[in-house]
């Protein structure tokens, strides 16, 4: 035990004295997400058995569409119709299906997992974990009123749009958020937990 704090110890000095707080930050980041990515694929099936995570992607992925659908219609005025279950279908024939893995679920239990795991003062994680779901919130449902301008009026491109930019926006955004709690909240004395 002795050795292991000893250790410990050095690791602090060696960080300290090369100024590689930020790059241990960036590594415990990138770790938790890493790991938090294969728990949730390598456990998904498992984790959809339970009727509390269908029925609260169900609804989050209701509310996303009834948002985004809000939105099309009010602001940009987009001729569209419905269908259930969340689908909205475009002049062009086009439509996009919000459906349990459209929810942001997913980015929710990551955010609670990673500003839970990563350290810094409880009190500004109890109110920051709330504030990062409403964030992701809003990111979902501009994602979906982007990916529907994207069916209505550049349908070749949704795949791509869908799978490779607005999928990899979440993340950036979600990195914005630890950037924030990294700069604002974490106290810096605290390199290795």
């Amino acid at each position: 035990m002795k050795s292991l704090q000893t250790a410990y110890e050095r690791c602090n000095v060696f960080i300290h004295r090369h100024k590689l707080g930020a790059l241990v930050d960036v590594l415990i980041f990138a770790l938790i997400t890493i790991v938090f990515h294969m728990l949730w694929w390598d456990f998904y099936g498992w984790i959809t058995q339970f009727t509390i995570i269908t029925s609260t992607a169900d609804r989050l992925a209701r509310a996303v569409y009834l948002s985004s659908h809000w939105f099309n219609k009010n602001i940009l005025m987009l001729n569209m119709t419905t269908s259930e279950p969340n689908t909205m279908w475009f002049s062009n024939g086009s439509h996009v299906t919000i459906d349990e893995g459209c929810s942001g679920l997913k980015q929710f239990y990551q955010i609670a997992v990673l500003f839970i795991l990563f350290p810094g003062p409880w009190k500004h994680k109890l109110w920051f974990i709330p504030a990062g779901f409403i964030v992701m919130f809003f990111v979902n449902v501009f994602r979906i009123v982007v990916l529907s301008l994207v069916a209505l009026h550049w349908p070749q491109y949704w795949d791509f749009i869908h799978e490779w930019v607005l999928r990899t926006f979440f993340y950036v955004v979600i990195f914005a958020l630890w950037v924030v709690w990294v700069e604002k909240f974490r106290r810096r004395k605290q390199i290795i937990v």
